[in-house]
């Protein structure tokens, strides 16, 4: 029997855990798992604002693929194209030539991009919050915009600087803005020159409350202690425009800032968009319980999906319920998925997909956090470490898990880094200007 050739498209959490479970399930007589991401490593987003914020080293909230996936092949590219009736993808590598890959199974994971708005302003000074770059970038822009403030003797200029917009109150939102605030108010001991009411942090949300997955009275506990951190809160608000910096919102207020962060909502990968397969209104692929893609009542045989990009009927709510767009639910579905995709290829029968939501978890800063897990609620320093606990234990890989835990350990004895290094981001520009010819300086 020929091999089947299994080409997973993105490495996320769904892609990820799918093709490890698949290669370790599989021998190479029965299945060649092919792996196609523009990255060469996988993110674990829960650990961006920790990344960010200095907790845990960035390298440590990344898993390399090839590492992880040994038994695979992976292509770091990104697929332009796929036609399913042809049973062919097309794949554009970082460098060199398109490359036509055939395939007798598919799994579509490509994730999701930011969910935008057409805000005057915002495609030039919006931030993003969904890669380890964008984390990164926060940081050291956060930072910057202290020394920046610290130099100035300009009071319009220090008050643009410390002045933070974070769009969106979802677990995102409130979890950068917390971690951001918390660093730099530990960083301002090097900054004798400023105070902590110097700066503003201001969230807007166009909803009446904060983290919708959690009940009303954990989002209102978590809106106060933003409140007595000195934190801004806007509910019921919208970002109208923000051109050249200024921020207007649909409250009538308007203020200059240099610091606008997007967290507002995400939508399935717009590499959707170059397939032929099935989708419902919000442009996600349509699926069976069994992750199994279907157009309407027809199952598209070959062809699987799972996480942010798939509509998967959630089965332990009414029919037309979702499954929500968390990585509590891709890393299950990846595992079943895989499951389901061994048992076609030996001629068993696909099982369903349900898993009830066990509850979330959020990080409020250092030793702060909010968590509502199987109904019980906790607070402060034991929902804090609720956070940490579960996500060291969903991070892939032994190695991960003892870097993140090492980073945890150490913070307890030393200082957090609250250095920038904003030559990261156009580290050829001093070497650029001192390699110019003089007719040319």
């Amino acid at each position: 029997m020929n091999p089947k050739r299994i080409l997973v498209v993105g490495a996320g959490h769904v892609g990820l855990y799918a093709a490890l479970r698949l290669s370790k399930k599989l021998g190479p007589r029965e299945a060649e798992v092919v792996v196609v991401d523009p990255q060469p490593h996988m993110t674990y987003q829960p650990f961006l604002p920790e990344a960010a914020a200095g907790s845990i080293s960035p390298r440590h909230s990344v898993v390399p693929l090839r590492r992880e996936l040994r038994r695979c092949t992976v292509l770091v590219g990104a697929v332009t194209k796929i036609n399913h009736a042809a049973r062919t993808a097309l794949v554009q590598p970082i460098v060199g030539p398109t490359r036509e890959i055939r395939y007798d199974h598919v799994v579509i994971a490509p994730g999701s991009v930011s969910r935008t708005l057409p805000i005057p302003g915002l495609h030039e000074r919006g931030i993003g919050f969904k890669t380890i770059g964008e984390a990164i970038y926060l940081r050291n822009h956060v930072l910057d915009r202290l020394d920046v403030a610290a130099a100035t003797p300009d009071s319009e200029l220090r008050r643009r600087a410390l002045t933070f917009v974070f769009v969106g109150g979802g677990y995102a939102g409130i979890e950068a803005l917390a971690e951001m605030e918390d660093m730099t108010r530990d960083a301002l001991r090097y900054y004798p020159e400023l105070n902590p009411e110097d700066m503003r942090w201001v969230l807007v949300e166009a909803t009446q409350r904060v983290l919708p997955e959690v009940d009303r009275d954990m989002g209102a506990y978590t809106v106060q202690q933003l409140l007595g951190r000195g934190m801004d809160i806007r509910l019921g608000t919208r970002l109208e425009s923000c051109v050249d910096g200024v921020v207007q919102l649909s409250d009538g207020d308007s203020f200059p800032a240099d610091t606008i962060v997007w967290t507002a909502g995400v939508k399935p990968s717009p590499m959707l968009d170059s397939t032929d397969f099935p989708r419902d209104e919000r442009r996600r692929i349509t699926c069976r319980p069994t992750l199994e893609v279907v157009d309407g009542d027809r199952v598209v045989a070959g062809a699987w999906s799972a996480g942010d990009c798939a509509a998967v009927p959630d089965l332990t709510k009414e029919p037309g319920n979702y499954c929500s767009p968390s990585a509590q639910h891709a890393v299950r579905q990846a595992n079943r998925m895989a499951d389901n995709i061994v048992n076609v290829i030996r001629g068993q029968e696909p099982v369903a997909y349900q898993h009830k939501h066990a509850g979330s978890v959020a990080s409020l800063g250092l030793y702060k956090g909010v968590a509502q897990v199987y109904g019980i609620k906790m607070r402060g320093l034991p929902a804090w470490f609720m956070h940490r606990t579960y996500h060291m234990s969903r991070i892939p890989s032994l190695n991960r898990k003892v870097r993140v835990v090492a980073d945890w350990t150490l913070a307890f004895f030393l200082k957090r880094e609250v250095v920038a290094l904003g030559q990261l981001h156009d580290p050829r520009e001093e070497f650029a200007e001192a390699s110019q010819p003089v007719s040319a300086r």
